[in-house]
């Protein structure tokens, strides 16, 4: 048995290093038979002792079995999203915004590769948990998935526990195989790469996931305590040394300009590059200087993504439909011959409101330009004056709501016309069908027809309805069977223990979105406490205006509303808020609101379990020395942030100072 094993490492090491050079370094030292060889002997060894297979086994490359549904789990940090920049002008805004902060900087240029953004997490180098974006505060697990990307080392080449992120991406000669293989088997092609890496990372069996030959770039690391750069650009540095890989197409410039250069260049240059990219990623070089701007609620500061120009094609304007929303908002939608925009087919495309159709003076039969804004929404952009048929129509919109005929309002300050009848039926589905999306209640299976029709056949006239929903009254709806009415009552049932803030904004009260839910769920902690608020205790919270606290007394006022939360609460929906509140971690005085960075090798632990003690103490651990750092814990080889700290005048402990004062703290038992 142990010359098995002793096989079984040997294999394990050539198969991780063969693959790291053929997939990271794209310079493989053996051809591709000697490695199909070795690996089917590894699969052969391991389904003869299965008790040799391992977690980080080469063979999980090929899949495993298949999953029932991705678990979701919360991100140790938020995954927040880039704002963007369209022309030269945004960008010269952002560096004057920049040079404003923190004065001259350096940025780091980097592709921005579109794909499907993704976070690795690696526990004393072993490769734990791979997580999609999903809402940026909670992802999909799809760790299996992940591991059947070969870039993705399974295990790093220093024992270190952090996370990492990335974009996972179908590489162009990938998607062309598979929509030749999906058109063989008379399948709907995907539209593009982005769309089948998508598609790919959730397929439920990991064997059908391992077949789209995916790959990643990993671009940033989440906590930065285990390493010491003190760069965008040193970061990427250490992740290639740690076996990741990243996009060497990247560039450190000294200004503006020199930003200004790269996006010319890899504009003209994007279309040889064997995969797609949607735009480019600028960042302050300096980490320290990125702590110092910190970050928005979405976004942060010291970073931005140039989006390029959206593709415009020109189409026909057949006619103009209206859609009411949940807020009673009318939004006209112009109906379109079919074009491709972008890899998909458009045949619709938005008008936003009455004063842009008068503006651009668009007719019904114009000829029109079309592109996709942010490449994700069809927009009209401007109507061909030279082709316009001679018996194009001026449009004009209507003075009553086309679901209820109630009169419609244009409300002082706002350009949108709005039906404010509260039985406005489209007004009511619309509401539904955001009570039940995936910010709010997150009612799997429970989609926009299945609703419909729950409302047509008068099942459904309130969202507390939805909880007294039984088998008998599914059953006879469109396309549902036994088992598809049985998981969606599971579904139901299950979204019963939603935390507050999900109701919250689930309820879809005027203003109030998923941000300010969540602050006002951890406040208040109940819905009963909330019914007793004033509107000057909510604008005293941070993030929380004098719209919304009118917003939302208003609502909680309504004699409806309050008798909608008892019939809610007679389906024992939750009503609390069921989150970690900061404001639990007491800490210890001795850390507590203190900024802390780590840095050098400690020998008594590794800096991410000093990292998780400090934070337990309700210490805020950066990985950058700045004016406003408190206290930096240096282990040997500390470095550059080491002499920092001592050029500020900050306070300096090394690592047996550290332990003494933990010893002596979790003995108080604190």
């Amino acid at each position: 048995m142990k010359d098995i094993q002793a096989r079984v490492n040997e294999l394990h090491q050539l198969l991780h290093q063969y693959n790291y050079e053929y997939h990271v370094q794209d310079n493989p030292s053996v051809p591709d038979s000697e490695y199909d060889q070795l690996l089917h002997e590894l699969i052969d060894i391991e389904a003869k002792h299965p008790e040799f297979k391992t977690s980080d086994s080469p063979t999980v490359r090929v899949g495993g079995e298949a999953q029932s549904s991705f678990e979701k789990k919360r991100h140790d940090t938020p995954m927040l999203s880039l704002s963007n920049a369209f022309n030269e002008a945004d960008l010269r805004r952002f560096d004057q915004r920049v040079r404003d902060a923190v004065g001259p900087v350096e940025y780091m240029c980097e592709l921005k590769i579109d794909g499907l953004a993704v976070s690795l997490k690696y526990v004393e180098g072993k490769f734990v948990q791979g997580l999609t974006r999903g809402d940026g505060t909670t992802g999909e697990d799809i760790t299996e998935n992940l591991k059947t990307i070969q870039a993705i080392p399974l295990t790093l080449k220093t024992p270190i526990s952090f996370e990492v992120r990335g974009e996972a991406y179908m590489p162009r000669k990938s998607f062309l195989k598979l929509n030749e293989l999906k058109e063989k088997r008379d399948e709907q092609p995907f539209a593009n790469p982005r769309n089948a890496a998508a598609g790919s990372l959730r397929q439920l069996d990991s064997k059908l996931a391992a077949q789209r030959k995916l790959d990643v770039f990993i671009y940033s690391i989440n906590d930065l305590t285990e390493l010491d750069a003190t760069s965008q650009s040193e970061a990427l540095d250490q992740l290639d040394d740690l076996g990741f890989k990243t996009n060497h197409n990247r560039e450190k410039v000294k200004d503006i300009e020199g930003v200004l250069d790269y996006i010319e260049r890899w504009t003209k240059q994007r279309e040889h590059l064997s995969y797609d990219i949607d735009g480019i990623v600028i960042k302050v070089n300096a980490l320290d200087y990125q702590e110092e701007m910190g970050f928005t609620q979405k976004s942060p500061r010291w970073a931005i993504a140039y989006k390029f120009p959206a593709e415009e094609v020109v189409s026909q304007l057949h006619d103009i439909e209206l859609s009411i929303g949940r807020t009673g908002v009318v939004t006209p939608t112009a109906i379109l011959e079919p074009v491709r925009v972008a890899g998909t087919t458009v045949s619709r495309a938005s008008l936003h409101n009455e004063d842009l159709i008068h503006e651009k003076d668009i007719r019904i039969g114009d000829h029109v330009v079309v592109k996709k804004a942010g490449d994700i929404i069809p927009e009209v952009v401007r109507v061909i004056l030279d082709r316009r048929p001679s018996d194009a129509k001026p449009y004009h919109m209507p003075t009553h709501c086309p679901s209820c005929d109630h009169e419609l309002v244009r409300i002082e300050g706002e350009v949108a016309l709005r039906c404010i009848n509260p039985k406005c039926q489209a007004q009511l589905v619309e509401g539904l069908i955001h009570f039940v999306s995936r910010q709010a209640m997150n009612i799997d299976g429970l989609g926009t027809k299945i609703i419909e029709q729950l409302y047509h056949y008068d099942l459904i006239k309130d969202v507390a309805d939805i909880f007294y929903l039984t088998k008998e009254d599914l059953l006879p709806l469109e396309r549902m069977g036994e088992k598809k009415a049985q998981n969606l009552l599971d579904a139901i049932e299950k979204s019963k223990q939603q935390s507050l803030e999900h109701l919250l904004f689930g309820l879809g009260i005027r203003h109030l979105g998923a941000k300010a839910s969540q602050v006002i769920a951890e406040k208040y902690e109940t819905m009963d406490r909330l019914f007793t608020v004033t509107e000057d205790e909510l604008v005293e919270i941070y993030d929380v205006g004098e719209k919304l606290a009118q917003s939302l007394i208003t609502y909680l006022e309504n004699d409806d509303i309050k008798r909608l939360i008892e019939k809610l609460k007679s389906q024992n929906v939750n009503m609390t808020f069921k989150g970690e509140k900061l404001s639990d971690i007491e800490g210890h005085p001795e850390f507590n609101g203190k900024t802390i960075v780590l840095t050098g090798k400690l020998q008594q632990m590794t800096r991410s379990e000093a990292s998780n003690w400090l934070k337990q103490q309700g210490a805020k651990v950066t990985s950058s020395v700045t004016k406003s750092t408190d206290l930096v814990i240096a282990g040997e080889d500390a470095g550059s942030k080491l002499t920092k700290a001592q050029s500020l005048g900050t306070e300096v402990w090394d690592e047996a100072q550290f332990i003494e004062k933990q010893s002596e703290i979790n003995k108080q038992g604190v």
